[in-house]
């Protein structure tokens, strides 16, 4: 019988060690990804010299929205800001979770993989940019729009940069409106669904991440750990 409870024993104490090793070594793992990642934010930050107007580009932590986003779109891109220093102090005019003043520093470091692109005004509209920013914060407070729709009751990111754009030029456009049903929908469909209450919108047209990076306005001039095509005429 002591044989037995003394076998059984050593089994459980295997056990437990076997499951504290595993989750010692997803811990590690965890730490190693975020330290990585952390640093490559970092050393992107770093490199930047950032200028009013920029419009920055990212890829979300991975979720069903950020996902249906980037896989809609058939692009890296799932969230961008345009740059402004206020204060004395560098932000990022953002709808995340509503439309809101972000330091730079915080945008950066949230993006998937520390990886961001920067698209800047070429210099025949960077008279522009000023009302452009005083624009932006017009749209302050306002909540972020999961529906993607062109409405003013709610704001979504890469619509806060066209509209503002669009108000500060008195109509010009900056970027390409898609039609949502010319997009990569249809492996997405369940979720989008669920977002609508009911149909896909295949009718509404957006103005998407990918779209306003294709604005004839912009030129690529950053791109830190990810992979971007730059546009015609870029300088990098």
């Amino acid at each position: 019988m002591a044989t037995a409870e003394h076998e059984t024993g050593r089994r459980a104490g295997r056990w437990r060690r076997w499951l504290l090793g595993l989750g010692l070594g997803a811990s590690l793992l965890w730490a190693a990804s975020s330290g990585w990642q952390a640093w490559s934010a970092y050393s992107g930050y770093l490199a930047y010299e950032p200028q009013d107007g920029d419009v920055i580009f990212q890829s979300l932590p991975h979720g069903p929205i950020v996902w249906a986003i980037e896989g809609v779109t058939r692009s890296p891109y799932s969230h961008c800001g345009i740059v402004a220093k206020r204060d004395g102090e560098w932000i990022v005019y953002e709808a995340y979770r509503g439309v809101s003043a972000t330091p730079l520093k915080t945008f950066l470091f949230r993006g998937r993989g520390g990886g961001f692109a920067v698209y800047r005004l070429r210099d025949e509209h960077r008279r522009h940019v000023p009302e452009t920013l005083r624009c932006c914060e017009t749209y302050l407070g306002r909540p972020y729009d999961i529906r993607y729709r062109l409405d003013d009751e709610k704001i979504y990111c890469s619509e806060l940069i066209y509209k503002a754009y669009r108000d500060a030029t008195h109509g010009e456009r900056l970027g390409d409106l898609s039609r949502f049903g010319d997009m990569n929908w249809q492996p997405y469909e369940m979720l989008i669904r669920q977002v609508e209450g009911g149909d896909v919108p295949v009718d509404r047209e957006m103005i998407t991440p990918a779209g306003l990076a294709r604005a004839r306005q912009l030129e690529l001039v950053l791109a830190h750990n990810l992979a971007v095509e730059a546009p015609a005429g870029s300088s990098r």
